[in-house]
């Protein structure tokens, strides 16, 4: 004799078969989170940079007021400047270097080991969903392949976002990565298509790749919720059949 099968636990399996597919049809579609990143329209090794932080709030109940951003020690820059920022103050660190840097114009003993910004007012903090640049220029740069730029990013509810991982040779990328300024070497120019001095973030696989990845998950999930409700419709009349 046919063993009965019960529809409404048919009905359940039915159920968590297309809530599972629906959970990942919503991960697929959920962007990936902005990050503080760094920006150069050229970063060639030895020579000159306008470097730009780019600051994006992602909260929704809360605004950015500071950015602190630590320049590299270990390979320090010469000379900076601060591009000012309307409504917003700055403040910078010196250090004195234990080597220090030789420069047509004679050696450099002290260096900039930090940055900060600041919003004069809440007016002029980035607002939910908006973003702010910041900018500084640099040279000579280091004969290095790619400087990392620390930052913490303070919101006004005093949340501090400290965006300072490293993620370690083909590892995948951290939650708060450092921004990365990649480095060309001098007498060499970008491949076609790509943008010289691009940040480790930027760096990244475009954004219509990520959508066709998203797409293709939403397939697949769209397929399991497909076969979850053909299994679903057989079991119920099956059920009613034996019954």
């Amino acid at each position: 004799m046919a063993a009965h099968r019960n529809p409404a636990r048919s009905l359940t399996r039915l159920g968590l078969v297309a809530l599972a597919a629906l959970t990942l049809v919503v991960v697929a579609a959920v962007p990936a989170s902005a990050h503080v990143t760094v920006h150069a329209d050229t970063a060639t090794q030895g020579g000159s940079a306008k470097i730009t932080f780019r600051v994006p709030t992602e909260v929704d109940n809360a605004s950015t007021t500071a950015l602190r951003v630590a320049l590299p020690r270990a390979t320090p820059i010469a000379s900076v400047a601060v591009q000012p920022q309307p409504g917003w103050s700055f403040r910078v660190t010196t250090a004195k270097l234990a080597k220090p840097i030789q420069t047509d114009d004679g050696p450099v003993t002290t260096a900039v080991t930090e940055i900060a910004w600041k919003a004069d007012s809440a007016a002029s903090a980035i607002k939910p969903g908006e973003f702010g640049e910041f900018s500084i220029s640099a040279e000579p740069l280091p004969k290095t392949t790619s400087l990392q730029f620390p930052a913490l990013q303070t919101y006004s509810n005093g949340t501090v976002v400290r965006w300072i991982q490293v993620a370690a040779p083909g590892a995948p990328e951290p939650e708060h990565p450092a921004p990365t300024l990649s480095l060309t070497p001098a007498g060499t120019t970008p491949e076609a298509g790509t943008t010289a001095g691009e940040s480790h973030v930027a760096s990244a696989p475009p954004a219509a790749s990520g959508s066709g990845t998203a797409l293709t998950l939403s397939i697949i999930a769209l397929v399991i919720a497909v076969l979850g409700v053909a299994a679903g419709v057989l079991a119920l009349r099956r059920g009613r059949i034996v019954r």
